[in-house]
């Protein structure tokens, strides 16, 4: 391989080509472009920007990548008009291309300069002599669309076969189901929390601190004034984009609409990236190269993890990586793009980096995410043709583009100029790991007792309605997610610093709520008369549970399962009250699991009460004995009932069976843990992952059935054995059960936080349902 005087070589990667393409709901020309033949507008523009030959150029192309749109962002997003099943070979085609790989890259506005940084690799190597980056967001004309009758709406459903590398949503981690819980999911929310964070350690007031915003944000709008391509292309002051009125309304106590990534956009761009070889032998003139001098990408903690929760030292560490990468300082750089989707994840940087907020080379090249547009994850894609614009104009100068993903937890760095340089890889492997060992705050899932305020948001619907949110610490160092009452949500809106304020926080089968005062204690709960969906009598210190939904094959909806809650609860309160049997009604089934007629999202599933516990935990929680009788099948939910119960009796139509996996959810968290303890771990396994169903006398010899009842019986051996348990010392036999009960020794809350984290950022709970609603055969996929 010859390298030049300068010492490049012919695989140098270069990017010799940007393009972008937009258009504006209702303006001359508005065509109502679906985002592939906007995606392929830009790349057009790409092509000829080059100066080489369009078709020569398109017979290179052998990698073409795709920037994921926002309705295929997460498991839980859909295109409402449809969308092509393979996107980058979507755009292609309408190019006349068929490249070798397509690629689909991940969520996360990280994306675009990540792709860049991986194809620029793959060209150094030797595996791409050119490839096309390309996204596009028509987020504005798919709303107006979708808003017609039926009939008048556009399919943009589209079937390419071929390879696709698809790098799937990697969210996992990014939000938990426990943040989730408790409705600390939406960006604009989170930010506004770490936003509240910040202001609290700077210890301004909240007016000071939305003159802060509106004074960063300022000359932003100034450049999106000018820019052909921008949603919102209107200069405001400061003054202006923090005034709260009509037009610009509070959707957080901390931002007003005016500072939020604006998502109502047409907007499109690529990138045309080539070995210098391919370059230089098709006449692409030297003035169009624009050279990668040093990149980064990197990940921070996840969110509740991290120790301070206003800042992303890795979003830091990640530009220092690529100013050092390109042995330039921070000084030596004409433009820079940081990444705006809210004033943080600027300030951040210029928090990290000593950079002053109005520094004058100002802080984009394009007006931000608020006033240019924020295109989805494509944004960066924006950032990186207009700073390779600008470079151009100004030979031998430097830009910097800084990608965010998440809440500032993905971050992809380029430092651009159209000054040679010889490619070098970045192993930036060390630093993650430095990154990574940080200290961690350790946290409590299910929090109870006195804490203080560490952060806290107040989302704002549109007719004034306030949600919110509080982060904060217990006595002992942890830290907790709650939502807060009314008097509470009050004082977060109304006070001017609710930061370290002291809230009593509780534990409710709905998540934790925080108030200001400690509640009173009420009185033991005590049984009520008549339940919705049991049946429940008391007498000779026995319970008698009869789940009532004989109908429904005894499965457990929502209130069913707080009304078992609340049986066991009053249960474990009566001090006259030794032992319970858990039955259900009819002939012919136990239990059959969780009830599907109103589930239409496996949330419902995940954030089901007490975190995805339906019932299980609370019973293993308590000392009092349990006893299962088990007339009929017992599935998924029902299976964790029989098993968290301290004793199974069975007649012979007794089966067992673990089920959720077959819906794409894992097994209750109570099946795991106990089936294999009291089946072993082979019979666990074969019942776990292929579905199969065991009848009685299999369970009687794995020792999950205690005695065997004749047919139609089991509710009445379950009784004797009940009279049995009474005739001994209650006392002695708590103090057992509490010895042996195995959560003592393992947190199921903790194992259970962490099941519902890894099935949250799937698409198999999506697909499931949606199979099972359809009545199809579900699609899986490996992700």
């Amino acid at each position: 391989m010859s390298e030049d005087s300068a010492g490049l070589s012919p695989h140098t990667p270069v990017l010799v080509g940007v393009g972008q393409a937009s258009e504006r709901l209702g303006e001359p020309g508005y065509r109502a472009l679906s985002a592939a033949d906007l995606a392929a507008e830009a790349v057009r523009a790409a092509f000829a920007d080059s100066g080489g030959d369009l078709d020569a150029l398109a017979a290179i192309v052998d990698t073409f990548a795709a920037v994921r749109a926002f309705d295929d962002s997460s498991p839980y997003a859909f295109a409402a008009l449809g969308a092509p099943d393979n996107v980058p070979r979507a755009i292609a085609s309408r190019l006349g291309i068929d490249p070798r790989r397509a690629v689909l890259g991940p969520t996360g506005g990280q994306s675009p300069q990540q792709l860049l940084n991986e194809l620029s690799r793959d060209i150094a190597a030797g595996r791409c002599e050119a490839a096309v980056i390309a996204g596009a967001e028509t987020i504005s004309t798919v709303r107006h669309l979708a808003g017609r009758p039926r009939e008048e709406r556009p399919d943009l459903t589209e079937r390419h076969p071929g390879g696709l590398e698809d790098r799937g949503y990697a969210v996992k981690g990014l939000t938990t189901a426990y943040a989730a819980r408790h409705n600390l999911v939406d960006p604009v929310v989170v930010y506004s929390a770490m936003e509240n964070a910040r202001r609290a350690r700077l210890g301004v007031s909240r007016a000071d601190y939305a003159t802060t915003m509106g004074a960063l944000f300022e000359p932003f709008t100034a450049v999106a004034a000018r820019n052909p391509h921008a949603a919102a292309p209107t200069e405001r002051s400061r003054e202006e984009l923090v005034r709260v009125d009509d037009r610009n309304r509070l959707v957080t106590d901390v931002y007003p609409r005016f500072l939020v990534a604006r998502d109502q956009v047409n907007q499109a761009a690529a990138l045309l990236l080539t070995s210098l070889g391919a370059a230089r032998s098709l006449g692409i003139p030297a003035d169009r190269m624009v050279f990668l001098h040093g990149h980064a990408d990197l990940a921070e903690l996840g969110l509740l993890d991290r120790p301070d929760l206003d800042r992303s030292p890795a979003a830091v560490a990640a530009v220092r990586h690529g100013l050092d990468m390109a042995d330039i300082a921070l000084s030596d750089l004409t433009t820079l793009d940081l990444y705006s989707c809210f004033p943080i994840a600027v300030l951040n940087l210029c928090d990290g980096l000593e950079l002053a907020p109005d520094d004058p080379r100002g802080l984009t090249v394009t007006g931000g995410l608020p006033f240019f547009g924020g295109p989805g994850n494509n944004y960066s894609t924006h950032a990186i043709a207009e700073t390779a614009r600008r470079l151009r104009a100004h030979p031998g100068s430097f830009g910097l583009v800084a990608g965010n993903g998440g809440v500032l937890s993905k971050h992809s760095v380029g430092v651009y100029s159209t000054t040679p340089k010889a490619w070098r890889d970045s192993d930036t492997s060390a630093l993650q790991a430095e990154l990574a060992a940080a200290p961690t705050v350790p946290v409590a899932h299910r929090a109870d007792g006195w804490g203080v305020i560490e952060t806290h948001v107040v989302e704002f619907a549109r007719d004034g309605a306030a949600r919110g949110i509080v982060i904060g610490r217990l006595a002992d160092g942890r830290r907790f997610v709650a939502n807060p009452d009314d008097a509470l949500t009050t004082l977060l809106t109304e006070h001017d610093q609710p930061i370290g304020q002291r809230v009593f926080v509780r534990s409710t089968d709905a998540g934790n709520r925080a108030t200001r005062t400690r509640p009173a204690n009420g009185s033991a709960p005590a049984l009520r008369a008549d339940y919705d969906s049991f049946r429940v009598t008391a007498s000779d210190h026995i319970l008698e549970v009869l789940i009532d939904r004989a109908e429904a094959g005894n499965t457990l909806h929502d209130n069913a399962r707080r009304e078992l809650d609340e049986i066991l609860a009053a249960f474990d309160a009566d001090d006259d009250l030794w032992v319970a049997i858990l039955a259900g009604a009819g002939e012919r089934t136990f239990c059959l699991g969780m009830d599907l007629g109103d589930v239409r999202s496996p949330l419902q599933i995940l954030f089901a009460p007490r975190a995805g516990e339906w019932a299980g935990a609370p019973i293993r929680s308590r000392t009092k004995p349990m006893i299962a009788a088990v007339n009929g099948p017992a599935e998924g939910a029902g299976l964790a009932l029989a098993l968290t119960c301290d004793l199974v009796v069975a007649d012979d139509r007794a089966s067992f069976a673990v089920t959720e996996p077959a819906l794409g959810l894992p097994p209750h968290v109570d099946v795991l843990i106990h089936l294999p303890r009291l089946a072993g771990v082979a019979l666990a396994n074969d019942m776990i992952l292929s579905g199969r169903r065991i009848d009685r006398a299999e369970a009687l010899a794995a020792g999950l059935v205690a005695r065997e009842a004749p047919r139609g019986k089991a509710l009445d051996l379950a009784r004797q054995v009940a009279a049995d348990i009474v005739a001994r010392s209650p006392i002695a036999l708590r103090a057992a059960l509490a010895f042996l009960d195995p959560a003592s020794a393992a947190d199921p809350e903790q194992r259970n936080a962490a099941l519902a984290d890894e099935i949250i950022a799937r698409r198999d709970p999506s697909e499931g349902f949606a199979a099972h609603l359809a009545g199809r055969q579900p699609d899986w996929r490996i992700e």
